[in-house]
Parts: structure tokens; sequence; C-alpha cells
């Protein structure tokens, strides 16, 4: 038996024990306590709706509050979003650079890991000042709702409930979620609910589905339920969204707590008419906002949007928002359709949860005042995200959310997802002739980013380790050495001439060869015959002249949008294979549009992306140009180009297209590596340099192949973009709503 002494002692420990933890408990809680008022019916609020403006309760009274957010993606470099690889450290750092940059939001689409709820309360509890508050999205089937175009089915209705339930219950740490595909799971323990600020229900809504939802249920009763109900305006489509809000409500409701209600909604399906919108499909249907109201539901409700300024076409077209100039004097369409937009929605809250433009080569839509969808440098992406934000809030918006903290390699965009094959490795490069990918703040570079600066010195080079560049062993008149490596973003080439290159005096080609065919001649090459042809042909020189070209009959482009879609002319000498016809890289921006589907024809619109800017990718240096290929400094040439226009689908797998096509898709080659000639071309003589000293043909065959390894892994750099400062600096100076009094007048 053991000593009464010792047991004395034990029962001691443990009742100190467990006073010490009991006040851990205390400091615990103590310490996360976010000061809220208390409803009459004892219900938490710290955010409600007040007639056009949100309010958050603070030092004891209700504040007027401007929502400056920013959207949150769940992808790293390398992954797909389902597979959730950011870490409690990548969120608390993230948080940290957010709260920096001046936004008070951050805004998820879907439930994210049991992490990010924990990283997020705990970076709060230390946090000086306001906390970051969390707008909690709840993703729809999306899929589902636009293959079977009927929103009320059972299995849709079910599976949405069932995605409320999980991410309120993730929201307020009392939920554990099984393991699913392309889902987050874990056990959710923070209670991050204190930091909400409010729901946002929904994805953007497939019109013909939304037509279709109300055609088949048009007789049903307008929806009442607890907390929402559908007005007697109110569709069939409007209905069931008061279902899915109100169950939201009904969820939230069971932990205590109100917070403001909203859904997600985009132009496509506003609910104003824009006849002057080319496509049909673009302003089919409306879903209004206005035919939903709150009941018992102190918090309130507010409507949303997702507001771009080069998509749908409306913002170019359309004769009513070309009635408005902003505070340059410039016809602004994007302040006029705000300025609609609010009127529509009079004595509620408003608010854009996405708008911004990307920082990137590739661009997929026109906009007004060259706001279009990329084509931008990072310091014009802040510039733009800049005045579009400060327009937002002019308009008397309750806030505005930019799209989005980080790069997302994986994102696909309409007129580059038909190249990049196979597609489910897409995350495995960046691709920036895909302008979604690079709609960031927070820069994902490729891993020679930093490490390669693109300014003409070769310094950096001498640095690399011997088995992370080649030299290749090509003798040619005028060069003296051609080095060459790669990273996930793009290929890059070290030239050293027997002289200092001088634009002004001659050019610099690269032909480039990465799969039987091509040309073997050019016009730019003139004497100058190859045993093997080229796919693409690398031009530099003066500021105009420098670029990539494809040859006729590999160009994707035609292929696709002349070939199959007969909106462009296809030359048949063009087809010929070593046509000797190199043409300029291009992007269709807009597709040929003509009755029934659009009110008139509009032709193909497209743009060249193969020019090759020269400057800095120096990040350090006041120069600094994201878009930057190449540099040339006394006798050393530096050149990147990125991987898709080389020919490349995948260069992870060392996929290239194919000249062959299968049906209505594109078939693809593996690629044993790539094969580079140089040549030098005096302009003087519009000959090519050493002529005489070219074998016939000139055994390409025969040069040094630079070839790599198929990874699986991807290295990058994390760094703030350009924009990061000019967009804090437009935060900044937002310190509350627009007054009644300052709202722009229409």
């Amino acid at each position: 038996m053991e000593p009464k002494k010792n047991r004395h002692w034990r029962w001691a420990s443990l009742t100190a024990l467990m006073l010490a933890g009991a006040s851990a408990i205390w400091w615990f809680w103590d310490a996360d306590r976010v000061e809220s008022m208390e409803t009459t019916a004892g219900v938490q609020m710290k955010f409600r709706t007040s007639g056009e403006q949100i309010e958050v309760f603070r030092d004891e009274k209700w504040q007027p509050f401007f929502v400056k957010g920013v959207n949150l993606g769940a992808s790293l470099p390398g992954h797909f979003p389902g597979e959730l690889p950011i870490t409690k450290d990548d969120y608390l750092r993230w948080f940290a650079m957010i709260d920096e940059m001046g936004a008070n939001v951050i805004r998820v689409y879907t439930i994210h890991p049991p992490v990010f709820y924990e990283a997020l309360v705990e970076y709060n509890r230390h946090k000086e000042g306001d906390p970051l508050y969390l707008m909690q999205g709840i993703w729809s089937p999306e899929e589902l709702l636009i293959e079977k175009k009927d929103a009320y089915l059972p299995e849709i209705r079910e599976q949405f409930r069932a995605e409320i339930k999980d991410a309120v219950g993730a929201v307020y740490g009392e939920v554990t979620l099984p393991e699913k595909s392309g889902k987050a799971s874990g056990t959710y323990r923070a209670n991050a609910g204190k930091y909400l600020i409010g729901w946002h229900t929904g994805t953007e809504w497939d019109p013909v589905m939304v037509q279709n939802t109300n055609r088949l249920h048009q007789k049903l009763p307008p929806y009442q339920g607890k907390h929402f109900q559908a007005t007697a305006e109110a569709t069939a489509f409007e209905t069931w969204l008061a279902e899915m809000v109100d169950t939201v409500a009904t969820e939230e409701s069971k932990y205590g707590w109100q917070h403001p209600m909203t859904f997600t909604n985009w132009v496509t399906t506003d609910p104003l008419s824009h006849p002057g919108e080319p496509l049909y499909h673009e302003d089919l249907v409306s879903v209004d906002p206005t035919h939903i109201q709150p009941k018992n539901w102190e918090a309130g409700y507010f409507a949303s949007y997702h507001v771009y300024p080069y998509y749908p076409d409306l913002f170019r077209y359309d004769p009513a928002l070309q009635q408005v100039k902003n505070d340059d004097g410039q016809v602004d369409s994007y302040k006029a359709y705000l300025r609609l937009l609010k009127e529509h929605h009079k004595n509620m809250p408003i608010m854009v949860t996405e708008f911004g433009v990307p920082a990137s080569i590739g661009v997929a839509h026109f906009g007004n005042l060259g706001r279009n969808q990329g084509g931008h440098s990072e310091r014009q992406q802040g510039e733009i995200d800049a005045a579009l934000l400060r327009e937002i809030h002019q308009e008397g918006y309750a806030g505005g959310i930019l799209f989005v903290w980080q790069d997302e390699w994986f994102k696909k965009t309409w007129n580059t997802m038909r190249f990049e094959l196979p597609e489910d490795r897409r995350s495995f490069w960046i691709n920036v002739l895909t302008n979604e990918s690079l709609f960031g703040v927070l820069g994902m570079y490729p891993n020679k980013e930093g490490v390669l600066a693109i300014d003409g010195d070769r310094a950096d080079w001498d640095q690399l380790k011997p088995e992370e560049k080649q030299r290749l062993d090509i003798r040619v008149p005028g060069i003296d050495e051609i080095w060459m490596t790669h990273d996930e973003g793009y290929v890059y080439v070290l030239a050293k001439l027997a002289h200092a290159f001088d634009p002004e005096k001659e050019k610099l080609y690269l032909g480039v060869d990465t799969t039987p065919g091509g040309n073997k001649h050019a016009a730019q090459l003139p004497g100058l015959t190859l045993d093997e042809g080229l796919e693409t042909l690398i031009e530099l020189g003066k500021p105009e002249e420098s670029q990539i070209q494809i040859a006729a009959n590999y160009d994707f482009h035609t292929r696709l949008y002349g070939k199959r879609y007969g909106m462009l002319e296809v030359k048949a000498e063009e087809q010929q294979d070593d046509s000797g016809i190199f043409k300029p890289w291009k992007l269709a921006v807009g597709l040929e549009m003509e009755p029934p589907d659009s009110k008139k024809y509009y032709p193909l619109e497209e743009v060249v992306v193969g020019r090759l800017p020269r400057g800095t990718t120096d990040a350090a240096d006041p120069q600094y140009d994201s878009r930057t290929a190449w540099q040339a400094k006394g006798d050393v040439v530096e050149l990147r180009v990125p991987w898709m226009l080389l020919g490349f689908t995948d260069p992870s797998s060392l996929t290239v297209m194919s000249y062959q096509d299968e049906g209505k898709n594109f078939a693809t080659n593996t690629t044993k590596g790539i094969r580079l000639l140089p040549v030098l071309a005096d302009r003087a003589t519009k000959s090519i340099v050493g002529k005489t000293e070219w074998p016939s043909p000139y055994p390409v065959t025969q040069l040094p192949l630079y070839s790599w390894p198929a990874w699986e892994q991807v290295g990058y750099h994390e760094r703030k973009k350009q924009s990061y400062a000019i967009i804090q600096q437009a935060f900044k100076e937002i310190v509350a709503p627009v007054a009644d009094k300052d709202k722009a007048q229409p």
C-alpha cells in the first residue's frame, strides 16, 4: 500500500495542476474574446447591415465599416486546389503580409483545411488592433448544376445543404469531415466564428441553368423560411436561393451568432438590362438579390457581385455604359456599370467581392481604358487594381475584395487551355500565357527567379552549379558560346558573341527544333537551308522587331480558329511543311460572333503574344518588368522564353505539340529536347554573317541536344509583386465608407 504522505502530495499536485489548467483555459478564451453585442434574444452580433452600409460593433457602438479585402485561393505551385497543400505556417506568413497590405477581410470560396481556421484564430489572438476578418464562401454543386440544369433536383439540394452544414461547422470549430477527394477534411476545433464578417453562399450561376430552373418550376410559391424569404417577384431560382441562404442562417443560429448574409452573383446574371451586350447568352436571365429578404435576422443581408472590367463585352459595347467619366475625364464603363448596379439595390449594401486584372504576358479579353484581362506589368496591375478599388469606394459600395492573393499555377484560360496537354499536369509548370494563373498580388515565381536575372550580366550564370546548366558545342560564325538552362516557367539562353551586339547593325536569330517537321528555310535566314525543320524562330533586334514566330503549318492559333472553326483564312501554301513561312505568335481574345448567338456580326479578335521585350527581370531594379524576355550588354545576350511559345504543351513531361491533329483535339509528341541554331544577320549586307562558312544543308540534326529529366516536384519563389505596394497605398487612403452626401450622383 502506498504511504499516506505520498498520496497527499499527489492530490496536492493534481489540484494545483487542475487549477493551473483552469487558469490556462480561462486565459485562452479571455485572450480570444472579440467585442460583440448581445441582442435581447441572446444572439451575439459583431457585424450587421444598416441601410446601404456594413457596420461593426466596436467600442460599445455600431460604426460604419468598409470592406478592403483580398480573396485567398487554396493551392500552391505543383498542386491542384483539391489537394489542399497550404500549411499553417504558410497561412500565418500570408496573414501577416495581408495585414501589412492594409486589408481587413480575407474571403475564401470554400471550406479550407482545419489549419486555416487555427491559423486565423492564432494570428488574431496575437495581433494588435482590429482582427483580420473572414468572409466564408460556401461552394455550390457547380458542375452538377451546369450538367443537370435544374437546381431543385434532390441530389443537388441535398449536396448543397450538406456543404452548408459542413461550412458552418468548420468555421465554428465543431465538425469532423471525413476524407473526400477534392474536399477539405479533418477535425475542426478552432472557433473562427467570432472573426466572421459574413457568409457568401454559392458560385457564379450558369445562365442556362438558371433559365431552365425558372422554366421547370415557374409555379412554385415564394419560399418562406425562418430567417429569409423570397418576395412575390422572385423567380423559381431566386426562391431556391432564398431557401439556401435561409439554411445557412438556420445552421449558424445553432451557435448563438448572426452574421450578414449574401450569395454569389456576377455581371452575366445581374438584374440589369444590357441591350448593348453582343451575346444573348450574357444577358439571358437575371438573378435579383432584391427579391430575397431577411426576417428575424438582425445581422441583415447584402448584395455581392464579381465585377471585372473586361467581361462580358458589354463593358466595351453597351452605349448605356459610355455616359460616365472618371476622375481623369475619361469615359469609364466600369464606373458607369457600378453606378447603375448601385441604383438598382436601393436601401441595401452592395459589395464587389471579386475584381482585378492579372500581370501576365497572355491576354484573354480586351477591356475599356486598357483594363484588359492580361498583358500587364506588375506595376500596371497594381495601378489598375487600385483605380478599380477607388471607383468601388467612390460609388458608395460597402466594400471591394481583390482577386486574388497568390498566383495559382493550375488555373486555365479559355484561349490557352486547348494547348495545355495533358491537362492534369497543368500545376507542374507556370504558363505565363495563361493569364488566370497570374492574378496574384503575391507572386509564385519559377525556381530560377531571383537566381538568374535577365540583365545582360553573365555573373549569375557562372554561379550556377554545373548540373544546372549546359554549354552547347555549337560552332557558327560570330558566336563564341551558347549556354542553356530552364525552370518551371522558361527556357533560358546565354549567348556570348565574338563582338558587342549592336541591334542597329545586326539581328540575332535563334532557330528552335523540338520535333520532326517545320521550316528548313526562311526569308529571315537568306541563303541558309537546313536538314531538319524549325518549329519556332526567335528574332532579337530593335524593340519593334524582337519576337518569336511559329512555323505556319505548326501555328496552333491558325489550326484551331482557321482549320477547325473557320474564323480565320487558311492559306494553302502556309499549310505545306517547309513552307518557309513563320507567323507571329497570336492568341484569340474574342471569338467570331454572329447571329443568332449575337445581335450582329463581330469578327475574331486576336493579339500578338510573341513579342520579346528588352529590359530586366531584376526586381530590385527600377526598370524591372515581369514581362521582360531579353537583354544585351557588350558581347553577352541573355534571353528567357515561355515554354508554350516554343511549342511545349507540358515541359514537365517533355511534351510538345504535334503537327498532326486528331479530329477536334490536338495531338502531342514526347520530345527528346531542344536543338538551338544561333544565326547572326548583318543589316548592311542583308545576309548571314560568315555565309560562306555555312554548309548546305546545315546539319540541325547534328546539333547538341538540350534535354532534362521529367519532373514531378516543382521549385518556386514567393515574392510580393510590385502591385502589392500600390494596392497597399490604395487601402491606406480608404478609411471609411463614402458618406451619403459624398456619393457620386448619376
